[in-house]
């Protein structure tokens, strides 16, 4: 099983001259590769522009655990809203033809 995290490719409002317009990628790839340095998740893969998002790819764990790390991503200071998760597999042929999933999930 794969979660794809879809975030919005949407430009950081009111940034410096010269800084990246896209902070929250490498803000989402810490926090990620934080949860694998824990063993909370694995990383399946390294995460790309695809369309209109960019998107993040998270395995080794159940569907509700690795749903509730994507509901976590969608929350980081900085994410776009609009961002979600696709539960999908590694035979996909292409992202985003699994079951889509709102995020950030609701609280239990």
């Amino acid at each position: 099983m794969v979660v794809e995290i879809h975030v919005p490719l949407l430009p950081t409002p009111n940034l410096p001259d010269g800084a990246c317009s896209f902070p929250w990628i490498e803000e989402v790839e810490d926090f990620l590769a934080g949860l694998e340095d824990q063993g909370d998740a694995e990383v399946f893969d390294d995460a790309e522009e695809y369309g209109d998002a960019y998107v993040f790819f998270v395995t080794g764990a159940g569907e509700g655990h690795l749903l509730a790390v994507a509901s976590r991503v969608a929350t980081l200071p900085g994410v776009p809203t609009g961002t979600f998760a696709v539960v999908s597999d590694d035979e996909a042929e292409q992202f985003g033809l699994g079951r889509r999933v709102t995020l950030p999930l609701p609280a239990s």
